[in-house]
């Protein structure tokens, strides 16, 4: 007790002490005295305090304590040495922990000014103090990095040169010159500075510093190379270092550092090497002087030897970077870069990207840009932007509107309403009286105001795994009203293979566990295989045509199947060939069926069938029809006029029985510390690869496989190539070059009337060999950052699986990455676009079974064949009594294809006039997909909504009586059928033409337009308007909507001062509440520059719908919710689907709670829980914002990126990182009241 005591009394004396010794301080200052041995005993005072007591040190800079500027003043005004110098120990105690905050307050208290002035006075004694010039240049290389302009005012200060000289003329002295070359380092973060210091020697004074593997001054070395590295930055100084051999003798030096430090004890001094060698190489000139010198083979050979030792990964990272850098731009190998299919225009635009495609002269788009992203012309006159700080602050907001005059919605219909009376014959629900109709009741009744009559609403849910349920659809049938026929029912009975009794019971395994439970594909019916034989035939009379194996029936497969017996005969099966029907063909690819192994040809395959069981197949499946599918694609016209159908197409698609989680992968905050992980010694070991074929060019084999561009390319005849093919509906892949005996080069192609948009793929593999491992390396991916970074992995469908009763497509690969490789075109090909290189897409795939057919896709491949196949057998299933249900034909597309439109509405209850009147006074739902091609995922949810409101469930009778909706499920059906990632056959994306659609270039995009204008000149605005989407760089499921208030949370305080309506976030609070897929955080509201001619914008301001959105969904997984950490499937989609339209009967009970009989405080109460949950999280989300964090090897994906983070200023970094979250406005501070 008396210890505490006397530690409280000690304490409050040393607190005493340093106020008393302040205050005599002040008083120096004060009265001018000249007192220097007075100043002298009072600092050296205080500085033993500040040394003795960290509390000392908090008071000093606590807030609102005056210490830090009297010791600043004294500092300025004092002319005594040795006053000084304890001043500055004092501030280099004060500074030394807790630096960065405290730090800043020295900044914020002008000492930058103060220190650089002491500086400019220090030197001009002759000589100047050693101890004062150390002191000095520590604690500015301390308060330089926090002080944003200190660039400018040492400059301005002259302070440059001072530092300079003092290390010109101390270059022995290793005490003085490394807090020299600490504060040039600084000074160099300033291009202009970097080149004044060039220009008066720092570089070739540097050069005299470093030197070949020593153990002495190896600080000192680490010092200099760091700011050797910084300071060659500049392009000038670079320029200057390659004029001088300088890129020859870091490699020496490098090279006799890795042979010398055999225990890894001088890694940084390495690493610090090869950063200079890094900066150098930013520009053309450094990178020719590497190759020349052989820099690629020697940091080749010293990263391999490096690899072996995980503690030397930044060495193998920052050697492979280098390396990438060098490595010559090539072209692709393609005889142009223009899709390798053309489609003539009915018109050329005057302007835009297709007026300067077909503007090129020949050749032009195929030109390597020799300039460099990071080679821009430097000229001695740089001019610096004294406004850095508002940099970062600002960038970020370029995109954003905020011209509140734009914002306010215009509600101008842009058409004379004559010209849109062409729209009345898509609106028949306005004119229909249904007396002809079969009504489920004659007698009348008064028109009910409960529409939840026939008990609650019940909201579908994802809790049974096995079967998604929005395939569980209950349609009865009366018998009076047959709907289905027999052929309807029927499916082909390859889809329903025998398998063995117990191996349903481990469906749930991971599918890699479970690709051996059933039947491999030898062991097939004869029937089954001649059907497929069959399956395209000549072209006869209807009663003699047989178009798929579909031909035999249930009652004959009894028979047929009675035993299943393969042998060795049908190993391979002949590719399938002969006429569809008249006119064209359409083929299934071949199918290759693996026989007995060498090793067990005498073993034959023959089980009963009283061992065997028809797998159940999901109710989802009577949706899909290989006959009705191969009907359909007689009538779809194709730019390269496709006869062959995908095996996956035809067969159909179930989600598999078991989750595919995402790909691990370690990140965090200490990947920004390390270089670890297993990703990233992955990438480096494909990056090595990849400089192997520079370095060892006569291990490539080089041969092409596969060319759309040649048709008489050579087909190779070993067993052991694989064979490739895409020539079918949205199928992507233009060439195949085999580079190594398992590594393939893969090359899509781009979109038709385009040079560019190459991320979707859809190809056929055949010809593989089991238990080899292939390297697939799609070289001409366009996106800067991939989802494949962050767990994504592509899909395959196996042939034999889906013979084998397992129809899906699954997730496979390993070894993924995402990364800049060496391939690049013309800044002019990519019409001025920044990005001129492209990304490769690496995986590696094991097959499971010999002389397999698999299928690999970008995303689940969604066909417009398919589309129109589900909703015939959507049309032919429905119950007209209870559905109204009606397709019509929108438009025709560039190719001829029909664009459809659907309508969905309950029945009226009779043809009384009060149920009438209640049928054509339901509010609309205006729903569109598909707009980009690439985006599959969007087909599936709106396939998931399509099913939904055709089922038979009461709360899907309940949303049809309470709205009209009216469906464009596939807004780009040219881009889907020919395989284009973003644009229609007019060569330009339809999401940014509705401002102004072109009615013979953008045909859907002018009617789909002018149908919602239609409903505006009647006063009919749709409640919601939403166009579905997918997203390749977001997880989840998420919402972009339109709002001038959080738009404006950007600009000024003006926007606290608007009142808006929050009607907009009711849906997607709801959404958060019900879908397990979709995440509320990932929602914005704001309204980009980039995003005006939108459709969600377009309709949001000219139609004058507030609930106009764009959802979307991920294309890689949710990282929330009940599916965090797995990949997203057709499951997840369809539910999303499902919950869309359960959200939209919620907003009609939240709205409109007239209409239920239910009291309005339970309404309210709803509500409130939803806004209480869902508050805004940060006006600052972007519709092009990643949901990754950065980490070091997202900047190293980029071979030219100059983001190297710094070392010494890492602890910093975090001081002006912006806040991911900033607070916003709740709900309930905002009155809803509309806009004046």
């Amino acid at each position: 007790m008396n210890k505490v005591k006397m530690a409280s009394e000690k304490s409050v004396t040393n607190n005493s002490r340093i106020v008393s010794l302040l205050a005599q301080l002040e008083k120096i200052n004060a009265d001018c005295l000249v007192d220097a041995d007075n100043a002298r005993y009072v600092t050296s005072k205080i500085l033993h305090l500040a040394q003795s007591q960290e509390k000392i040190k908090k008071d000093m800079m606590a807030k609102g304590s005056t210490g830090i500027e009297v010791i600043l003043s004294t500092l300025e005004n004092t002319r005594d040495l040795q006053t000084t110098i304890n001043i500055l120990n004092i501030l280099l105690e004060l500074v030394a922990v807790g630096g960065n905050r405290r730090t800043s307050v020295l900044v914020s208290r002008g000492g930058t000014q103060i220190l650089l002035q002491l500086l400019v006075n220090a030197s001009k004694e002759s000589p100047p103090n050693e101890e004062l010039m150390v002191l000095l240049h520590s604690l500015l290389a301390k308060v330089g990095p926090k002080d944003r302009k200190f660039g400018v005012k040492a400059r301005i200060n002259g302070a440059l040169n001072i530092t300079l000289n003092i290390v010109k003329q101390n270059l022995q002295n290793q005490k003085l010159i490394l807090p020299c070359l600490q504060v040039i380092r600084v000074y160099s973060t300033t291009s202009v500075n970097a080149v004044s210091l060039g220009k008066n020697g720092v570089v070739e004074l540097i050069f005299k510093i470093i030197g070949p593997f020593s153990k002495k001054n190896t600080g000192l070395m680490k010092v200099a190379l760091d700011t050797l590295a910084a300071l060659l930055k500049s392009r000038t100084n670079a320029r200057r270092a390659v004029d001088r051999g300088y890129v020859q003798m870091l490699l020496t030096i490098y090279v006799d550092w890795h042979r010398h430090d055999s225990r890894h004890r001088h890694m940084l001094i390495r690493k610090g090497i090869l950063q200079a060698i890094k900066s150098i190489t930013n520009i053309k000139l450094g990178r020719k002087a590497f190759l020349d010198v052989n820099g690629m083979k020697i940091l080749y050979n010293t990263s391999q030897e490096c690899l072996a030792v995980r503690t030397l990964d930044p060495l193998v990272n920052t050697s492979s970077l280098i390396m990438r850098k060098c490595y010559p731009k090539n072209r692709l190998p393609l005889p142009t870069i223009k899709s390798a299919f053309h489609f003539q225009l009915p018109i050329i635009p005057v302007n835009g990207p297709v007026y300067q495609l077909y503007s090129l002269p020949p050749e032009v788009d195929d030109v390597v840009d020799e300039s460099d992203d990071n080679d821009d012309t430097e000229t001695e006159s740089e001019i610096e932007n004294d406004n850095e700080e508002d940099f970062d602050q600002n960038f970020k907001n370029d995109d954003i509107e905020t011209d509140i005059n734009k914002l306010k919605p215009k509600h101008e219909l842009g058409r004379p309403f004559e010209d849109l009376k062409m729209y009345e014959q898509f609106f028949p629900e306005f004119t229909e009286d249904f007396q002809e109709c079969d009504l489920i009741s004659k007698e009348p009744k008064p028109l009910s105001t409960n529409i939840t009559q026939g008990g609650p609403i019940v909201v579908p849910t994802a809790e049974v795994e096995q079967s998604p349920v929005n395939h569980a659809i209950e349609i009865p049938v009366k018998e009076t009203h047959p709907l289905q026929t027999e052929d309807c029912n029927k499916r082909p009975i390859f889809l329903g293979l025998v398998k063995n009794d117990n191996s349903m019971d481990n469906t749930l395994q991971h599918h890699s566990d479970q690709m051996n439970l059933l039947p491999s594909c030898q062991c097939l019916n004869h029937e089954i295989i001649k059907d497929f034989d069959k399956i395209s035939l000549q072209n006869t009379s209807k009663s003699e045509q047989s178009y798929t194996s579909k031909a035999i029936t249930k009652k004959e497969c009894k028979s047929s199947l009675s035993e299943i017996t393969c042998n060795k005969s049908f190993q391979h099966v002949s590719s399938c060939g002969g006429v569809l029907f008249e006119g064209r063909s359409v083929q299934l690819g071949k199918l290759c069926c693996s026989g007995p192994d060498p090793e067990e040809e005498d073993v034959s395959c023959s089980v009963s069938v009283e061992e065997q069981v028809m797998p159940e197949v999901p109710d989802a499946l009577q949706l899909h029809d290989p006959e009705l599918y191969i009907e359909i694609v007689k009538n779809t016209k194709s730019v390269p006029e496709y006869s062959e159908v995908a095996y996956p197409d035809y067969f159909g698609h179930i989600p598999p029985p078991f989750k595919e989680p995402i790909l691990e992968r370690p990140y965090g905050v200490q990947r920004k510390k390390r270089m670890a992980g297993s990703h990233i010694r992955t990438l480096m070991t494909k990056i090595n690869q990849d400089i192997e074929r520079l370095i060892h060019p006569n291990d490539i084999i080089d041969r092409v496989v596969y060319d759309l561009d040649n048709v008489s390319y050579p087909v190779p005849d070993e067993g052991d190539v694989l064979k490739f093919n895409s020539k079918f509906e949205s199928g992507n892949l233009r060439k195949v070059i085999q580079i190594r005996k398992n590594e393939y080069d893969l090359i899509l192609n781009s979109d038709i009337n385009s040079n560019h948009y190459h991320q979707w793929f859809y190809f056929e593999v055949s010809g593989m060999r089991a238990g080899i491992a292939y390297r697939f390396n799609i070289i001409n991916c366009e996106k800067t950052n991939s989802q494949f970074n962050y767990g994504m992995q592509p899909l395959m469908y196996s042939v034999q699986e889906a013979l084998s009763g397992r129809p899906w497509w699954i997730r496979v690969g390993t070894d993924i990455c995402y990364y800049k490789n060496h391939f690049s075109r013309s800044s002019i090909a990519a019409g001025g676009q920044k990005g001129k290189s492209y990304y490769t897409i690496t995986f590696t795939i094991t097959f499971q079974h010999k002389d397999d057919v698999c299928y690999f896709a970008y995303h689940y491949p969604y066909t417009y064949s398919a589309l129109m196949m589900h909703l015939q057998k959507l049309e032919s299933t429905h119950n007209p009594q209870q559905i109204y249900f009606r397709q019509d034909t929108l438009c025709e597309t560039l190719s001829g294809n029909s664009c459809p439109i659907v309508t969905i509405t309950a029945m009226p209850e009779s043809n009384y006039y009060e149920h009438i009147c209640q049928f054509r006074n339901r509010p609309y739902i205006f729903l569109s997909a598909r707009v980009h091609p690439g985006e599959t995922n969007s087909s599936w949810v709106m396939k998931g909504t399509l099913e939904y409101l055709m089922s038979n469930t009461a709360s899907a009778q309940s949303l049809r009586e309470s709205y009209i909706f009216k469906i464009v499920p596939m807004l780009n059906p040219d881009g889907v059928i020919n395989g284009n990632h973003r644009c229609s056959l007019s060569g330009e994306d339809l999401n940014r033409q509705w401002q102004n659609p072109n009615l013979d270039l953008h045909p859907t995009i002018y009617h789909a337009k002018g149908l919602l204008q239609y409903l505006a000149a009647i006063k009919r605005l749709p409640l919601v308007f939403c166009d579905y989407h997918g997203h390749s760089r977001k997880k989840n499921v998420f919402m972009y909507g339109c709002s001038i208030k959080e738009t404006m949370w950007h600009t000024s305080a003006a926007s606290c001062e608007l009142i808006e309506d929050l009607g907009y976030r009711t849906l997607p609070k709801i959404l958060s509440q019900t879908a397990p897929a979709f995440c509320m955080s990932s929602c914005s509201f704001v309204v980009e520059k980039s995003k005006e001619s939108t459709a969600r914008v377009v309709v949001w301001r000219e139609i004058g719908v507030q609930r106009s959105y764009t959802m979307e969904s991920t294309l890689c997984g949710c990282d929330q919710g009940k599916y965090k950490g797995l990949q997203i499937g057709t499951y997840e989609l369809e539910e999303m689907g499902a919950k869309f339209c359960s959200g939209l009967l919620r907003l009609k009970r939240l709205t409109s709670p007239q209409e239920y009989n239910l009291p309005s405080t339970l309404f309210e109460i709803e509500n409130e829980l939803i806004e209480s949950s869902c508050k805004v999280t940060s006006p600052t989300t972007y519709v092009l914002d990643e949901d990754e964090p950065r980490f070091l090897e997202e900047v190293d994906y980029s071979a030219e990126s100059n983001d190297e983070p710094d070392v010494d200023l890492a602890n910093n970094a975090a001081d002006y990182e912006p806040s991911l979250q900033e607070d916003g406005l709740s709900d309930s501070e905002i009155t809803r009241t509309h806009l004046p």
